[in-house]
Formats: C-alpha cells, sequence, structure tokens
C-alpha cells in the first residue's frame, strides 16, 4: 500500500567506464607488461553494451528492468576498477531509485531499496526502524512545550487566513484597494471574477491552481522543502522505502495527492497487518512518526508549522480502521508523541535534513537526494 503524503561502510558499486574521444593507450604497448587481470578492451566493450541496457531501463522508468539487469550482474562479469586498468569509473547503481515514481508494485521499489542496503550504498536505511526515544507515552500540551519549547497551537497547520503571513498579506491587499478605490480605480468586478475562479478551483481541483502559484513564492517553496524533507528523512531512517517526492502541485494532484506536494512511502508491515485486520503499536507509531514529520520539521526550523492538514486527514482515516476506534484525547495524545518523537528524530540528524532540503532545492532526483542524506550522515561520524 503506497502512503501518500501532501512524505557501515560503502562497497564499490557496478561501474561503468566514461567515454573518451581519444581512449589512452595501455602502457603495455610501450614495452611495459600487462598489469595482471587488467581490463581487455574487448571486455569493456561488452559491458558498455551490457550497461546501455540499464540505461535505457532508467531512462524509461522502468524499475523492474533496471532492478533485473542488476541482479544479473555477477562479480565475475564486472569491470575491473583498479587504478592501473587506465580508466575511470562511474557509480550507476544509485540510478534505479529514479525508476522508482513510475512503479505501480511497491514490493518492487522495496526490493530496490533492499538490494542497495545489501550492497552496502544504503547503510543507514531502517537504522532507526525499532527505535523509539525515550520519553511519557502520555504527552500533554505541558510536556510538549517544556521537551521543545513550543506551544501546541504552533504545530497545528494552518488554515486559510490565520497564519500570520496570510493576516498581513490581506491588510495589505485590503488597503491597497482601498487606495485605488480612493483614486477613482474601481477593481471589484475583477476580484469578483478571480474570487469565483478561487472558489471554483477549490471545490473541483482541491486548491491545486492557488497551491501552484503560491509555490513560486521563494519563502513558501522553501518551507515546502523544508516539510517534505522531513518525511522523507524520517521515512529513510524508519525503514521505509520511498517511492518519490512530488514538489510540483499540478502532478501532485494527478497522482491523487492532496496539497501542494508529497512525499509517497511503503510500510509493508504495515500494509501486511491491515490486510490481516490488525495493527500492532509498532507500526502504527512508525507511521505516525513518519505522518507527522513534516510538521516536525517545520516546528524545528520555523518556531511554528504551516502545512500539514492533509498528513492531519489521513492521520484521522487510520485511527477510524482501528478496533476499538481512538478517542478524540488519544488521536491528539498519539499525534503529539509522534511529533514529538519525529522533531528529537530530526534535530538528531539535523545535517542530514539540511543536505535533503539542499538536494531537493537544487531539483535533484530521488537517487541524488538519497545520496546526499547518506553522504551526511557518514560524515557525522
Amino acid at each position: 500500500m503506497a502512503l501518500n503524503l501532501p512524505s557501515s561502510t560503502l562497497i564499490p558499486s557496478t561501474l561503468i567506464p566514461l567515454s573518451f574521444s581519444h581512449p589512452p593507450k595501455p602502457l603495455y604497448k610501450f614495452g611495459l607488461t600487462r598489469p595482471k587481470n587488467s581490463t581487455r578492451p574487448e571486455t569493456l566493450t561488452r559491458a558498455v553494451k551490457e550497461w546501455k541496457e540499464y540505461e535505457e531501463a532508467v531512462k524509461d522508468k522502468d524499475l523492474g528492468k533496471a532492478l533485473k539487469f542488476l541482479k544479473s550482474v555477477n562479480d565475475a562479469a564486472q569491470i575491473e576498477t583498479r587504478p592501473e586498468s587506465g580508466y575511470r569509473f562511474l557509480e550507476r547503481d544509485w540510478e534505479v531509485l529514479d525508476t522508482c515514481l513510475s512503479a505501480d508494485d511497491m514490493r518492487l521499489v522495496g526490493n530496490a531499496y533492499q538490494f542497495l542496503k545489501d550492497k552496502g550504498f544504503l547503510p543507514n536505511f531502517g537504522k532507526c526502524r525499532n527505535i523509539v526515544l525515550e520519553g511519557p507515552r502520555e504527552v500533554t500540551p505541558k510536556i510538549m512545550k517544556s521537551s521543545i519549547g513550543l506551544e501546541v497551537s504552533k504545530l497545528s497547520p494552518k488554515k486559510w487566513g490565520l497564519s500570520g503571513t496570510s493576516s498581513a498579506a490581506l491588510c495589505v491587499f485590503l488597503g491597497g484597494v482601498s487606495y485605488l478605490l480612493s483614486q477613482g480605480i474601481d477593481l471589484r468586478p475583477n476580484l469578483a471574477a478571480i474570487l469565483g475562479l478561487a472558489i471554483l478551483d477549490s471545490i473541483f481541483l482541491g486548491g491545486t491552481c492557488q497551491a501552484q502559484i503560491t509555490s513560486y513564492w521563494p519563502p513558501q517553496r522553501r518551507r515546502i522543502l523544508v516539510h517534505e524533507a522531513g518525511h522523507l528523512l524520517t521515512a529513510y531512517l524508519m525503514g521505509c522505502p520511498i517511492r518519490g517526492v512530488i514538489l510540483d502541485p499540478i502532478v501532485a494532484m494527478q497522482m491523487g495527492i492532496q496539497g501542494q506536494a508529497g512525499t509517497q512511502f511503503w510500510d509493508e508491515k504495515l500494509e501486511k497487518e491491515l490486510a490481516g485486520g490488525r495493527l500492532s503499536s509498532t507500526a502504527f507509531d512508525r507511521y505516525c512518526m513518519v505522518l507527522f514529520a513534516g510538521i516536525a520539521a517545520e516546528a524545528l526550523i520555523y518556531g511554528e508549522a504551516e502545512g500539514g492538514e492533509n498528513d492531519e486527514n489521513l492521520f484521522r482515516s487510520i485511527c477510524v480502521l482501528l478496533q476499538p476506534p481512538l478517542s478524540v484525547p488519544q488521536m491528539s495524545n498519539q499525534a503529539r508523541w509522534a511529533v514529538l518523537q519525529s522533531y528529537n528524530l530530526l534535530k538528531w540528524h539535523k545535517h542530514a535534513h539540511k543536505a535533503a532540503v539542499k538536494a531537493l532545492e537544487r531539483g535533484g532526483s530521488l537517487s541524488s537526494v538519497i545520496k546526499s542524506i547518506e553522504d551526511a550522515l557518514l560524515s557525522e561520524r
């Protein structure tokens, strides 16, 4: 089940050579002995030809084909990476993650992450799977305040017109309209048309057009990146394969994600337990932590959260499936507990979260974002 959110030592990977306009001549042609086990030109040619299949699969976003090829490559057929071979090589295994977003089978996505983890590329994937930070299960507003220094009201997603920035913008807007009216310029007919379009957008498109417009505003854009990076990093540390991060509201709408952006992840244990008619506290806690990680990330960076309304809606939809269903006070306590856990987890991995935000800001692919997270985590050791 794909959940839509409106969020060791590395060993060498399978490698391919860079192309050369004038390939370097082997040293043995100048009278030196060919190094033992050095790569022959015909081996390199065959390997490059074989890897073209992988490149085409990545380009076509065919996860099944790309993963099948990587698994079929055995150690004996891999290209030598010895310095004396005279060639430079690039890691390509990471790129299999860039095909995950187009995959319909989430088990295939999970297999891709497990494959890379087994090869040593993702040593930190799932390292916090079984970690629940110490603290009380009952998290009152007072405990939340003493733990992170924020009032509970700062962690509630803002509705229209309730945030400080929107209130200020509304005052400026009304002031500007009043001034224009005093100058004999009447914009009310145009404003009525704009308001009508906004209402239609909200009813039929879930506010997608408005989200598309506001997402171009740099401060709002960065806040979205901070929010989604929180989902992504927490899901990664908790061992939940990430299918992709969608930052375009139009694409998010096409994929059934409400809001300005979304992070899709998969929890195999949660899916199996829900299919079996039961849900363990461990799986539920992990899901809640990933779900509320966006709100926690905003609180960590900005001191308050504005996004996350759809996260809360998803949380309520899961709570309804529980038997017996959680009461309203129990739901509120679980939400506060999850935010506190995610807040502390992101605080402990703040450099990795910052690296993820920067990678998303550059427009990096999923593989580059994950690699940035791993590099940041390894540098902290």
